[in-house]
């Protein structure tokens, strides 16, 4: 905006209402003017505007596949799991998302605290239109007054009947089963007989997967996706996004929040 018209707009009567808006509008349109909108206290590193970019993506049809590799605690849930569901139907109320994570209690958690961030004041002011529908309030399915539907499920569990426009992925093995899986790799290969067999077939026409997780093992869930790609000579219809804890020059990929040393 011209620096002089912003100057005289500031004498406007209604420059406060306008700014108000025009924060609306941004964190409607912009994922992570949301995340500061909701999350003051939020701390952001360069790999969360890569993320919040693929997500912005993901939402304007422009990517149909993506998966993000990351380290632990640097807020991989928050944004895909608990920000990003409730970024998108605060878009599309209209739409439905599937909602997985390595247990149905962690899974049944995230749609706990999308839920209740749909009736937090800040969300309200930024999507005045959209509401949780008042006979549908279960933490791990809920559905919106526009028609859209929320559920989640932990790995193994059965989708029938559910359909989606985004399937969100969050951390499919657990570290016990990272462990596990280092002696028997059929642990991996349960996880990705039940994406293929189970989730991925409940796509609505134009839908989108989203995988956000921690590499543990060459046959964890991204390993057999990638390779069932390149197969298929589909490599390319996958978003790859690979943040190391270090990133190659030695510096930490969060210094913001995470040292070196630690």
């Amino acid at each position: 905006m011209n620096p002089d018209y912003e100057e005289q707009l500031k004498n406007h009567p209604k420059y406060p209402q306008l700014v108000k808006e025009r924060k609306k509008r941004l964190a409607r349109d912009g994922y992570m003017n949301f995340i500061k909108t909701v999350w003051p206290s939020f701390i952001e590193g360069r790999h969360h505007k890569v993320m919040a970019e693929s997500f912005e993506k993901i939402a304007n049809g422009e990517i149909k596949r993506l998966i993000i590799n990351m380290p632990p605690r640097h807020t991989k849930s928050e944004f895909a799991s608990y920000l990003l569901p409730a970024w998108f139907l605060g878009k599309y109320p209209e739409k439905k998302i599937i909602q997985t994570a390595h247990t149905a209690e962690l899974a049944t958690g995230f749609g706990r605290k999308v839920r209740n961030l749909f009736q937090d004041e800040a969300f309200q002011n930024i999507f005045p239109d959209v509401s949780l529908r008042s006979d549908s309030k279960a933490a791990g399915r809920w559905n919106t007054n526009k028609g859209g539907d929320y559920f989640s499920i932990g790995v193994g569990g059965a989708v029938t009947g559910k359909g989606a426009d985004l399937l969100i992925i969050d951390d499919p093995h657990s570290e016990q089963d990272a462990q596990a899986g280092a002696y028997n790799p059929e642990v991996f290969d349960r996880v990705y007989e039940w994406y293929t067999s189970g989730p991925r077939q409940r796509l609505q026409p134009g839908g989108a997967i989203c995988i956000v997780m921690t590499r543990w093992h060459k046959r964890d869930l991204t390993g057999q996706i990638l390779k069932s790609a390149i197969q298929r000579k589909g490599a390319d219809e996958w978003e790859i996004i690979q943040f190391p804890a270090l990133m190659p020059s030695g510096s930490p990929l969060w210094p913001e929040f995470w040292s070196e040393k630690e």
